[in-house]
């Protein structure tokens, strides 16, 4: 199959940081969004795997991507990404354990995250290298700043802080319930509804054109 038509870098880039953002508009990979964005450091640095994984994954498989048979391209697809996740959980194991056990089995999970496995055949099985990288980069950052917002906005209402700092004095009494389960599934359908009601505003109204009135037959 030949390389599809290519389009604007930077319109591959943007892509995913809006209008096909990865979890306010396309809703993928919400386990990872939902479970460990109790906080804004284990957001980012969920987000940050992810990336790594994304980015990698999309480079490797648009170089190979005329090697890969496509019979089995799906099962080469899984192999490539669970390689880059090994590299993504020793790394953070050895230089961050604290946050690794924070974000304790997810890491293993980005495996089986439908976005990094969904670009791969969407795009970067399909296109060449830099497309793919920007493909890539966009969603991850797009993934990342999602993962970002919903971990900030449950640690500021739940524990009344922001990566460690006190935001509001010892008169605020946190909202518990925002850095539990419940609280994952309040923010994330919050945001929903607002970007939601971003897009309808930015697409143009069209005016109903009036119907002419039928004649009655005699």
């Amino acid at each position: 199959m030949s390389d599809e038509a290519p389009k604007p870098i930077g319109q591959e880039f943007i892509k995913g940081l809006w209008r096909e953002n990865p979890v306010f508009i396309a809703v993928l990979g919400l386990c990872p969004a939902l479970a460990v964005t109790n906080s804004l450091i284990n957001g980012l640095a969920m987000g940050l795997c992810t990336c790594f994984v994304l980015i990698g994954s999309s480079l490797l498989i648009s170089a190979l991507r005329k090697l890969i048979p496509k019979p089995v391209r799906i099962s080469m697809f899984i192999l490539v990404i669970a390689g880059f996740v090994t590299i993504v959980d020793l790394a953070l194991k050895a230089l961050f354990p604290a946050t690794h056990k924070d974000l304790g089995a997810f890491i293993a999970l980005i495996v089986v995250n439908c976005l990094i496995l969904g670009r791969q055949e969407a795009f970067s099985s399909k296109n060449r290298i830099l497309p793919s990288l920007a493909d890539a980069s966009g969603m991850a950052l797009g993934f990342t700043l999602a993962l970002a917002m919903i971990g900030g906005l449950r640690e500021i209402l739940g524990s009344g802080s922001l990566l460690g700092i006190n935001l509001f004095g010892d008169r605020f009494e946190p909202w518990v319930i925002m850095i539990m389960p419940p609280g994952g599934f309040f923010t994330l359908g919050g945001l929903l509804f607002l970007f939601a009601w971003i897009e309808k505003r930015r697409k143009p109204q069209v005016p109903e054109t009036p119907q002419p009135p039928q004649s009655m037959a005699v």
